[in-house]
């Protein structure tokens, strides 16, 4: 009783309140942001999107702005940058390993030129939940709807596209400019994910639900709704569990949905071809 207690009087503290909220808004765009990473097979972007916003969080440190603003808007250049880079799948995985190069480079060079506290960059990294701000609400409210949104809006397009490019550009796919709001969406969400869980422990709320979700769905649509609902459920178990056992919420928060993954995997494996083969029948009932 008195632990219940304790964790309902946790729950009024507005910290508290304020990390649930950007948990359950996380819930709701990031896993599908996963599905898009998966679809793609870009799973480098994670660490290269780590190392662009310790570079922005570098400058951001030097020049006096807000480190995890600096650190969202060079995740979004970034991600748009690559994007012409992209010419075939491969390519995505390729220009993901340069720009992951490049900018550790680059942030360790600011750090090492201005003085900046290298410490106090790297501790950036690590993610604290319970110092979420209206700011980084704001940011997760905005891809709880862009990113679903984007989804449902072009859904035949982006099911083409994570089939097969070349597949898509023949049916008329705008391939580059839809790639290009891709990564952006992907770069800022792996950049919104880190002050949840820290740049180390993205996959939980991105990559994860989304591994579990494409287990279980028979359709892109599927995946992407099996992908919000373990999202949701991961996230608010996890952070329910940390805080009655007064454990790091990060962690606890990667466990639980690794433990959801492996559970997932000991389901019997559906006899069907997957979300793909939807896209292709698409294409063939539109001639």
């Amino acid at each position: 009783m008195n632990l219940a207690a304790d964790l309902g009087e946790l729950i009024q503290l507005l910290p508290v309140q304020r990390a649930g909220c950007a948990l359950l808004l996380a819930a709701i765009g990031l896993p599908v942001v996963g599905v898009v990473i998966v679809g793609l097979d870009i799973m480098p972007v994670r660490f290269a999107m780590m190392h662009v916003a310790l570079l922005g969080i570098a400058v951001g440190l030097l020049t006096g702005l807000d480190p995890m603003l600096c650190a969202l808007v060079a995740c979004a250049l970034a991600g748009a940058g690559v994007a012409p880079l992209a010419r075939t799948p491969d390519g995505l995985s390729g220009a993901m390993g340069l720009l992951m190069s490049l900018a550790i480079a680059a942030a360790l060079l600011v750090l090492a030129v201005s003085g900046v506290n290298a410490s106090g960059a790297f501790a950036l990294l690590w993610g604290s939940i319970l110092s979420v701000g209206t700011a980084d609400l704001i940011v997760l409210g905005l891809l709880a709807v862009a990113v679903p949104g984007l989804f449902w809006w072009k859904r035949r397009d982006l099911a083409l596209l994570l089939y097969d490019r070349e597949l898509a550009e023949c049916s008329g796919v705008p391939v580059r400019a839809l790639t290009l709001v891709l990564l952006v969406l992907v770069a800022v969400a792996v950049a919104g994910a880190i002050k949840l869980t820290g740049a180390l422990l993205v996959d939980a709320l991105t990559l994860l639900p989304a591994l579990a979700a494409r287990r279980l769905g028979t359709s892109l649509k599927s995946i992407a709704l099996f992908a919000v609902g373990i999202g949701v459920g991961v996230n608010l178990t996890g952070f329910l569990l940390a805080l009655w056992l007064d454990w790091p919420p990060g962690p606890v928060l990667v466990l639980t949905a690794g433990a959801v993954v492996l559970a997932v995997h000991l389901v019997p494996e559906r006899r069907i071809s997957s979300w793909r083969a939807p896209a292709s029948a698409s294409l063939h009932s539109s001639h």
